[in-house]
């Protein structure tokens, strides 16, 4: 097959909040190859995506994204990790690069599996099994604004059949020590004992390491598994620091990387024990998958990061499908509507309290083109006078 458009498409809701909701709009890509047509999602801001697919040629290691994939050949895997390789070395100084390449990644993968009738997982083919492993999936949420919002968000989480649930962002580290204890003892209460309380400070330190020992009394206290993200991502002595001083409650970051360097170097000198790992950000399901494998040998729990649709959350599934040891997974419950909306298709939790990625062709996920019409941007791009980008038509 020869690769004949790349698409980008700019889809938001009516009113874009300031809040840590990365649901509230996206880059949907579209891949299209003689009969087939694959579909992926960025994790990034939608404009500058969109720009770098196009952008004109600044020198020899600055070409637009476009330029390495469009008129490729897709007849198997390898050439998905070629195609990869050409668009980072031609684009290597144009920093949105990673985050253009992972949803056309995602799409690549898509669009084979359907050519193929395998689902991705299958085609990644390490576990010698074409059977995925359930994870648990963890209520992704927001903070309340206050601590009995939290805990009604904890009760109602548990209520829907959730065994784990994390909260993050919001108010949490923003004012006093106390203040967040209130907030962990709160979600401790709405999750009961037996539930898996996991907490996400959301870069809000900076790399003040002080900042993180404070909370970690009340996070011990309420038995949280993981801290997460307390610092930005490259402040790696800082997450070190910490890691030396956190006891039970672990260390997670890494959704930040865009890279698989940046993951690596999480892994090496972070102290992290969970490696979180954003497909739509990261480069796509290859990268992830090498991350997965790069954080198995070395100990480190692997995590898949996503808050966005179900067809971002079953992309991040693929790398560790099959990975028995790694065994929890991010669920996102407070999806917009643009998020909700965008598949007709779901990834349910099960009977058992697990989620698997489907079991069909590619991603498996059915999207409502219908329902994304409404949430679409129309975009021109005019440089020197010439239309270099203009939304396509939405349809499959």
């Amino acid at each position: 097959m020869k690769i004949e458009s790349v698409d980008m498409f700019y889809l938001a809701m009516p009113e874009v909040l300031d809040i840590g909701d990365g649901s509230q709009d996206m880059v949907l890509v579209r891949v299209r190859a003689g009969d087939w047509t694959g579909w992926g999602e960025c994790e990034a801001s939608p404009l500058p995506t969109i720009a770098s697919l196009v952008t004109p040629m600044s020198h020899s290691a600055c070409h637009p994204v476009l330029d390495s994939v469009l008129g490729q050949r897709l007849d198997s895997v390898a050439d998905i990790t070629r195609i990869a390789d050409e668009v980072r070395a031609r684009s290597l100084d144009l920093l949105q690069t990673d985050h253009a390449l992972s949803g056309i990644e995602i799409a690549l993968w898509d669009l084979l599996g359907k050519s193929v009738e395998q689902p991705v997982y299958e085609l990644l083919g390490t576990w010698g099994t074409a059977a995925p492993v359930g994870k648990t999936p963890y209520a992704s949420a927001l903070f309340g604004d206050t601590p009995q919002e939290t805990l009604e968000k904890a009760r109602s989480a548990v209520s829907r059949g959730f065994h784990a649930v994390k909260f993050g962002w919001g108010p949490y580290g923003l004012t006093t020590v106390e203040a967040d204890a209130d907030q962990v003892r709160a979600a401790r209460e709405g999750l009961g004992a037996d539930g898996i309380l996991l907490v996400d400070a959301g870069t809000v330190w900076g790399d003040n390491v002080g900042l993180g020992v404070s909370r970690l009394p009340a996070l011990l206290d309420a038995r949280a598994l993981w801290l997460e993200e307390p610092f930005v991502s490259g402040a790696l002595r800082s997450y070190a620091d910490l890691a030396t001083q956190s006891g039970s409650v672990r260390l997670a970051g890494g959704e930040g990387a865009h890279t698989r360097y940046m993951a690596e170097h999480m892994i090496d000198h972070g102290g992290v024990g969970f490696i979180q790992i954003d497909t739509g950000r990261v480069g796509g399901i290859s990268t992830a998958h090498e991350v997965w494998k790069y954080a198995h040998d070395r100990g480190v729990q692997f995590v898949n990061h996503t808050f966005t649709s179900h067809l971002a959350l079953s992309a991040s599934l693929q790398p560790y499908a099959g990975a028995a040891d790694d065994w929890i997974c991010e669920y996102p419950v407070e999806l917009k509507a643009l998020a909700r909306e965008l598949t007709s298709t779901h990834i349910d939790v099960d009977a058992d309290g697990t989620i698997r990625p489907p079991a069909k062709p590619g991603l498996g996920m059915e999207l409502d083109l219908v329902a994304a019409s409404k949430y679409l941007i129309d975009v021109d791009i005019t440089v020197g006078g010439r239309t270099i980008y203009r939304t396509p038509e939405l349809t499959s």
